[in-house]
């Protein structure tokens, strides 16, 4: 079980212009901001986009992305809808990928900095 996920972000603003509305469509709310960090979720899982440490630009992790979990088809939707109304752009529309399962329902997004994520459901319908 993962503790917590960190993506790096060269533009906090535009950042929390972005992932609030997005993650507050799967009910992931902001728990945190300073000068350098925007932390989301709770106890048992924190998201967090970050200016890096060594002030270096954030740079995009090769065949990496964060899925975050859905309970419903319907919160794909929004999730997928809130990233591209906020500055993303579309990385897979929302739709049944059956490859990974029968009711494996998800939509990919890029965040602003290029960052690729994803909202699943396994909910039926």
């Amino acid at each position: 079980m993962l503790s917590h996920v960190s993506l790096g972000t060269n533009d906090l603003d535009r950042a929390a212009r972005f992932y609030d509305p997005v993650l507050a469509a799967l009910d992931i709310k902001r728990r945190h901001r300073d000068e350098r960090i925007i932390g989301y979720g709770g106890s048992i899982m924190f998201f967090s986009v970050e200016v890096p440490l060594d002030g270096a630009p954030a740079s995009v992790g090769n065949g990496a992305h964060v899925a975050f979990w859905a309970e419903t088809r319907a919160q794909v939707d929004a999730f997928h809808a809130a990233a591209l109304a906020h500055g993303g752009s579309d990385a897979g529309p929302p739709g049944v990928r059956p490859a990974y399962d029968p009711h494996y329902y998800a939509a990919f997004v890029r965040d602003p900095d290029g960052n690729k994520l994803e909202a699943v459901s396994f909910a039926a319908a």
